[in-house]
């Protein structure tokens, strides 16, 4: 029996005020932009923060642009502010322009003043900005379907794939199959439309790598954390929980989104990913999670628009969604600030009395601090953590702050299972 949950001040459901909504980190562009959050929104043809998670859900009808052309351009001016004063284009006198950095075409700037002021910070970042720049728009393949693009077979176990470079080599030469993505007519669209000038194409095999790296990031890291517990899936089935899932997970998710786990172990006994949180997106992937699991060697995907804590009780304890072998967090930021803090606990609290192996990642060494300091003061028993050996590779920017080193998805990992050990209370014994 889980020792019992401290009561939270209201129901931590997902709200529009909640800070599990991501609302709250929509409108925090605003803490060093003042007024972005209203740019974008007006950019994007939306006119509330209502309209902006439709779109994100899928499920605004009226929001439109003409022609790609138009799209790309309000998207590209939703990151038109000075990065030296932070003013916006609506704020600056008259005849004052923003101009690009014309090395990383990602920052702008209303003078020269800002921008030599501004140099000494930017020129840490500004080469990893240029290919964030070029990420930004080539990420739109992912919903042409474009990206992901197929990958081969294992000819490694899993225990021997231990790192990119274990997998890349096993993938053959990509070349063939980024060349059919430079060459198609959804990448010609995109640089036709995009108001900037088309990258080499050395530059756009290395971005459709980056991004697929970050799809297969989440997959590998699973696969990964089966591995960290000695789960063994040509034993039983395993049911994998994604905790705190959000529409980064769910997205334009697809059926097949988590089918690299079939060439991870072949042959295994079937595999159920659950992905679990207040702002799982509709899409294919809506369907009720398994009872009992049915075929074997194949990935099922299932969903679940709850917290986590939440899905618990409605569903596992009700034998409504069978217990999981391994729960896994992508980024749950509890760290960021202690409305997160209270409304992760539950949850926390859950994974640790119930004993349940569990695996977060988070996107730097500084956040890997403080989770785990949050962890130990939890008395989660660490089993282990550090750098992800499958990390992805694609640099994320800060938008209100782009001048701020970019971070990486799934960078580190923390793995952790059930109470500390009461000898680590104990401390050494005193002398007699």
């Amino acid at each position: 029996m889980a020792s019992q949950i401290p009561a939270l001040p209201q129901s931590y459901g997902p709200r529009t005020d909640s800070v599990f909504s991501d609302q709250s980190g929509f409108y925090s562009l605003d803490t060093n932009v003042p007024g972005l959050s209203k740019v974008i929104l007006n950019k994007l043809n939306m006119k509330d923060y209502g309209d902006y998670r439709a779109a994100v859900e899928g499920k605004a009808k009226g929001i439109s642009f003409r022609n790609y052309k138009e799209m790309f351009q309000k998207m590209e001016e939703t990151f038109k502010f000075c990065t030296g004063c932070n003013k916006l284009p609506e704020h600056l006198t008259e005849g004052q322009i923003l101009k690009r950095c014309v090395k990383c075409l990602n920052v702008y700037y209303c003078t020269k003043d800002c921008q030599k002021k501004d140099w000494p910070q930017h020129k840490k970042v500004c080469k990893t900005l240029r290919l964030v720049a070029i990420d930004r728009l080539v990420e739109w393949l992912m919903f042409t379907g474009d990206l992901p693009f197929p990958t081969e077979k294992w000819s490694k176990s899993a225990a021997e794939v231990k790192n990119w470079d274990d997998w890349l080599p096993m993938q053959g030469d990509l070349t063939s199959r980024l060349d059919t993505i430079l060459s198609g007519t959804n990448m010609a669209s995109l640089w036709k439309n995009a108001s900037r000038p088309r990258p080499d194409d050395g530059d756009l095999r290395q971005s459709l790598w980056r991004i697929q790296s970050e799809f297969l990031s989440r997959v590998l890291t699973v696969g990964m954390a089966v591995q960290r517990f000695c789960l063994d899936p040509y034993a039983k089935p395993l049911t994998i929980h994604l905790a705190g899932a959000s529409h980064n997970e769910t997205m334009g998710a697809r059926l097949t989104d988590f089918d690299e786990l079939n060439h991870m172990f072949p042959g295994h006994q079937g595999i159920e990913i659950v992905m679990v949180g207040p702002e799982v997106v509709d899409g294919p992937i809506n369907r009720p999670p398994l009872r009992a699991f049915g075929p074997k060697q194949s990935v099922y995907i299932s969903t679940y628009k709850a917290l986590y804590h939440q899905f618990w009780e409605e569903m596992v304890e009700k034998d409504e969604a069978a217990k999981p072998d391994v729960v896994i967090g992508f980024h749950p930021g509890f760290h960021a600030n202690q409305g997160l803090v209270e409304g992760w606990l539950p949850t926390l609290l859950l994974l640790r009395d119930y004993n349940i192996p569990s695996f977060f990642t988070v996107y730097s060494e500084l956040e890997l601090k403080y989770s785990l300091q949050i962890l130990l003061e939890l008395e989660m028993h660490i089993r282990d953590s550090g750098p992800n050996p499958f990390t992805s590779q694609k640099p994320e920017q800060v938008q209100a702050c782009p001048n701020k080193p970019p971070v990486h998805c799934n960078s580190h990992y923390i793995c952790f299972q059930g109470l500390l050990p009461e000898e680590a209370f104990e401390g050494p014994a005193a002398d007699s």
